[in-house]
């Protein structure tokens, strides 16, 4: 934990520690990299604008595909590895067995990522109010502070975080990161709980997006350290990549439903457009759900994931006995 005054006094830390967090050499930094970072807010500005584009029960199920993917990718960097069809099983309560520490931190970080939880309220953020102390799903966390301590750190992080006001949101990310650590709020092999935040407070200028999606280019900075002059050209590359994987990963989908459309264009009716429109609501529905986003009979629904499925426009993730799974062919 370390605590800060107005001189934003590191304590008994050596410079070289101090200056990971120093504002002044973030934002030169930021002037220093001023096209990155330019670069990396138009990538993040267009995917924002590609789903305020969409529709609401669109837009959502575009955020929370993005959220499994972005978990998949944290739990993987942390040394977790579990697969978005495992993690979208388990939000349909429709999974076998598996890591259910894994798991139970992966429901924690999709709810974040989703906008749940201011980002001042450390301790409902992190579920501290449970009394297992382990709210996240991560091993016990021995080493986090707890009660009074914890509340300090949170209120020391917060003043650190304070301080690099000056910074856009993008640029400071590397640095609240350090923050995060430093104030020892998270297990020091934990990565998931200072991305999840970092990755949520990155998105404060987004009208759409309830995070910054960094996915698999994530892993090179969730962890790396380094002073600003080399930390920042880091972050922002990582935050431009994400972006614009996360805007094909989308076009893909809207994609998928102009070919499910063509394809399907012989059979009469709307059904198939409804169904293909339901698909794209949600990663994984089930037969039930297709038939009431669809607005369709249980028997109609069946017939044409049958048909779909025989096609490839349509895939069936397998859950448990009471369940069978559909997904977008993408």
């Amino acid at each position: 934990m370390f605590g800060l005054d107005d001189s934003f006094d590191l304590g008994e830390e050596e410079p070289p520690a101090r200056s990971l967090i120093d504002p002044a050499q973030w934002i030169q930094a930021q002037r220093d990299n001023a096209v990155a970072l330019a670069d990396a807010a138009l990538t993040v500005g267009r995917l924002d604008q590609l789903i305020i584009g969409l529709t609401p029960d669109m837009r959502q199920g575009a955020l929370l595909r993005l959220a499994v993917i972005e978990t998949e990718a944290m739990l993987w960097g942390q040394g977790t590895p579990l697969r978005r069809e495992e993690i979208g099983r388990d939000l349909m309560d429709a999974r076998a067995a598996t890591d259910l520490d894994a798991m139970k931190l992966a429901r924690w970080a999709i709810r974040r990522l989703e906008g749940q939880t201011a980002l001042t309220d450390l301790r409902a953020f992190l579920a501290l109010h449970r009394t297992d102390h382990t709210a996240t799903g991560a091993a016990p966390f021995a080493s986090r502070p707890m009660g009074r301590d914890f509340d300090d750190a949170a209120r020391d992080f917060l003043s650190a975080f304070d301080r690099f006001s000056a910074l856009h949101p993008l640029a400071r990310a590397g640095a609240v990161q350090v923050a995060w650590r430093m104030a020892e709020l998270s297990n020091p092999e934990d990565l998931i709980e200072s991305a999840v935040w970092v990755g949520r407070d990155m998105a404060r200028r987004c009208e759409a997006l309830s995070f910054v999606p960094l996915g698999r280019h994530g892993r090179r900075v969730w962890l790396g350290g380094g002073e600003a002059a080399s930390r920042l050209p880091k972050y922002l590359d990582a935050i431009r990549q994400g972006a614009s994987e996360a805007c094909q990963q989308l076009s893909r989908l809207f994609t998928w439903a102009e070919q499910a459309k063509s394809a399907t264009r012989t059979i009469k009716g709307d059904n198939s457009a409804r169904v293909i429109a339901a698909l794209m609501t949600r990663p994984l529905l089930t037969t039930a759900m297709v038939e009431e986003h669809a607005g369709i009979s249980r028997d109609t629904a069946e017939r044409l994931l049958r048909r779909m499925q025989s096609e490839g426009i349509v895939r069936e993730v397998t859950g448990t006995r009471r369940f069978r799974l559909w997904t977008a062919a993408d």
